[in-house]
This record gives structure tokens, C-alpha cells and sequence, in this order.
């Protein structure tokens, strides 16, 4: 029986490959699209049984070939860019392919863990997982939006798991393929290696200059949590956060201060690094105007209320982890 994780060479994809494998399990097939062909690069360190093209697994699927043969499936294959604005394609690839391995997954009475995504709140303050507080502002977020509505309705008459997991601002190893998309982390590491300074947007929405507010999660989070899902059987739609807005300007911070650690120099605080020159402030785009989160923090009250119980790292802690797999 083989463990499924659609989006295997992706971000969080390779790391929950990487996580059943410090679980022992090795029977994974990974399936993605490589039309990127470097994203292999982050299953170099992973073992897998197969590796499939997601429309070939569509095929195999439908077909029945894959009939029996497979324990449980991970689905994190999806486009991910809020700046996609081709919904044909957003809908096809997020939404119609993941609704082909519900039916699958229900057909066969084996689990279906999927990434759903903070996006589908919008720019509501109230970060909890009921319809009245859903209101995507893109295309990509309605497309999961869409997903957990069909996933609402079948789960009382499910057949076996499904459990998704809304993910808020991940960040962490293995992301280095998504570009622009990639983690404020990622893009602040870079930034200080090359420059000796990172950037932040101005003030917008009401907040001021670095002071929007995410919660801001660790990769390494994610995949507990849904290692732990896995045991647990648990079924229905969750915030997968930290429960905790911290600011760009903190974020920024952390990982100027992880740096400098790294460099055997002492922390500073932000008004510290604005004063320096460290941490600069630059015009807010408007292409995100009116596109854009300010503020999210996930409510755990569901994720709690079913028996998880680790603790979420902050991102202080999250970031000096990732610095320094970023500085090997």
C-alpha cells in the first residue's frame, strides 16, 4: 500500500515526503509537475517508491489501476500564486483535480488530507472556520474556498477521513523554487545577504509601516500536524496556524537577528535596525491593493477542540531554524 503526496516536489509537499520518511515509511508515490524541472531537487534527500505526473495519476486513477493499492493521500498539489489571473486554469488544476481524488478517496475508504488555505477568509477579522467569515479575494482563493464547500457537504456521509487544513503563512526549508511566492523569510534572508538590509511595504489598511500582521507558521508545524492527523483519523476543515499575528516588522527582525547570530553579533530590535538603515520601508503596490491580507490570525478553537496538542513555534524560534538550513 503506498502513501500518495500530490505536490511532492513542491514546498510543503517534499517536507510531509520528508516527514513520513523519519516515520519509516518509504512506500510513498510523489506526484507533481516538473514542467519546473528543478523542484526535484527537493526530493534529493527523500526516498520514494514512484514518481508520477500529476495527469498521468489522474489517468491512473480513473482507470482504476491505482485500485487498492493505495493507504492514504496528501494533496498539496496545487497553483498557489494569488497573482494568477487565469481562472480557467486556477479552477481546473486546484479545484476540479482535487474534487477527481475526493471521490477517489471516498471510493476506496482511505484518508484525504488537503491544503485548503487562509486565503478563503479574505480580508474579514475573524479568522474561524464558518461560512459567515469566508470571502476570498482572488481567484486562487476561491478555488479552495469552493473545495471546502463540497468537502462540508459530504462530510457527514463520508466513508472514511477527510481532513483539511487551512493553511496560514507558511514558511520554512524547501521553498526556494516558488520565487516571488516564497516566504517573506526566504525573500528577508536573501535580501540581507546581498544588500545588508531587507524590505518592508509602507503602512496600508490602517496599519503602519511594516506593522501589517500574519500568523506566521513553520513548515515543520505543518507536517506534525498532519502526521498527527494521519493517527488520529480526524475528519473536517481546520486553521492550521499558529493562533498568533506577529508583524513584518518582527518577522523582519527575526531574521536580520538570525544573521547576525550566525555572523557572532548581538540581536538589535526593529527601531534599532529602521534607525541603521537595516529594515527600509517601500511604497505599497497597487496591484495588491485590495488584494491583500493586513491582518490574519488563525482561531485554533477547532484544531484544540480534536486533541492537538503541540505547541506552534514562534516566529522568533521558526526563523532561526530556517536561517540556518538556509546558511548551510
Amino acid at each position: 500500500m503506498y502513501y500518495v503526496v500530490t505536490g511532492a516536489c513542491g514546498f510543503i509537499g517534499a517536507n510531509l515526503v520528508k516527514g513520513l520518511n523519519e516515520r519509516g515509511i518509504t512506500d510513498i508515490i510523489a506526484v507533481d509537475n516538473l514542467t519546473k524541472a528543478d523542484k526535484f531537487l527537493n526530493l534529493t534527500d527523500c526516498e520514494i517508491a514512484d514518481y508520477i505526473d500529476k495527469s498521468e495519476f489522474l489517468d491512473l486513477i480513473e482507470s482504476g489501476q491505482l485500485d487498492g493499492g493505495v493507504a492514504a493521500i496528501l494533496h498539496e498539489g496545487a497553483c498557489s500564486d494569488t497573482m494568477e489571473t487565469d481562472g480557467r486554469y486556477m479552477m481546473a488544476n486546484n479545484y476540479r483535480y482535487s474534487l477527481a481524488l475526493l471521490d477517489f478517496c471516498q471510493e476506496q475508504e482511505i484518508p484525504l488530507l488537503y491544503a485548503s488555505s487562509a486565503s478563503v477568509y479574505g480580508d474579514g477579522g475573524v479568522f474561524r472556520e464558518e461560512r459567515e467569515f469566508e470571502a476570498p479575494l482572488n481567484v486562487y482563493g476561491y478555488s479552495k474556498f469552493l473545495f471546502d464547500q463540497i468537502v462540508r457537504r459530504r462530510l457527514a456521509g463520508a466513508d472514511s477521513q477527510i481532513a483539511g487544513f487551512r493553511y496560514f503563512n507558511v514558511y520554512g526549508p524547501r521553498e526556494q523554487h516558488k520565487g516571488r511566492m516564497a516566504s517573506v523569510a526566504f525573500h528577508h534572508f536573501n535580501q540581507y545577504r546581498a544588500a545588508g538590509k531587507v524590505k518592508l511595504f509602507e503602512g496600508y489598511g490602517g496599519y503602519g509601516n511594516g506593522e501589517q500582521r500574519r500568523d506566521f507558521v513553520y513548515v515543520g508545524d505543518v507536517v506534525k500536524a498532519n502526521m498527527d492527523f494521519l493517527e488520529s483519523r480526524a475528519s473536517g476543515i481546520y486553521n492550521l496556524g499558529t493562533g498568533r499575528a506577529q508583524s513584518f516588522n518582527e518577522l523582519a527582525a527575526a531574521t536580520v537577528n538570525a544573521c547576525r547570530a550566525l555572523e557572532g553579533k548581538p540581536a538589535q530590535s526593529v527601531a534599532e535596525l529602521v534607525a541603521q538603515g537595516v529594515i527600509e520601508y517601500i511604497p505599497f503596490p497597487d496591484a495588491l491593493k485590495g488584494k491583500y491580507q493586513s491582518f490574519t490570525e488563525a482561531d485554533l478553537a477547532q484544531l484544540r477542540g480534536v486533541g492537538y496538542k503541540d505547541v506552534f513555534a514562534t516566529v522568533e524560534e521558526g526563523v532561526a531554524d530556517y536561517v540556518k538550513w538556509l546558511a548551510r
